[in-house]
């Protein structure tokens, strides 16, 4: 189900050997993940407020963590789930990346 609501951080995390996209608006969430059992905490702050469809096409444009095979799918999952309209951008914004 695709929602309107924005997010400034986003990135990925495995949790009980399920890898997915997980979104905040505070850099703090890795710290509630890595509490929780989260592995392989990977976020990063985005350039500007975005939809889940919008971050997901983003971690695209930008090859987010493309040696794995488990994000990418993440990735594909929470696109399909959230379709956006395709933008046509010469290039990607950059993102700042926050690793735990």
């Amino acid at each position: 189900m695709a929602t309107n609501k924005t997010f400034i951080v986003a990135g990925v995390s495995t949790l009980k050997g399920k890898t997915k996209l997980r979104f905040a608006n505070d850099v703090m969430r890795i710290k509630i993940l890595d509490k929780n059992g989260h592995e392989d905490v990977h976020m990063i702050n985005l350039p500007a407020a975005m939809t889940k469809g919008e971050i997901a096409q983003f971690m695209l444009d930008t090859e987010f963590r493309t040696e794995s095979p488990e994000t990418q799918e993440a990735i594909q999952y929470t696109l399909r789930k959230n379709p956006v309209a395709a933008k046509a951008t010469e290039s990607a914004p950059e993102a700042d990346t926050v690793v735990a």
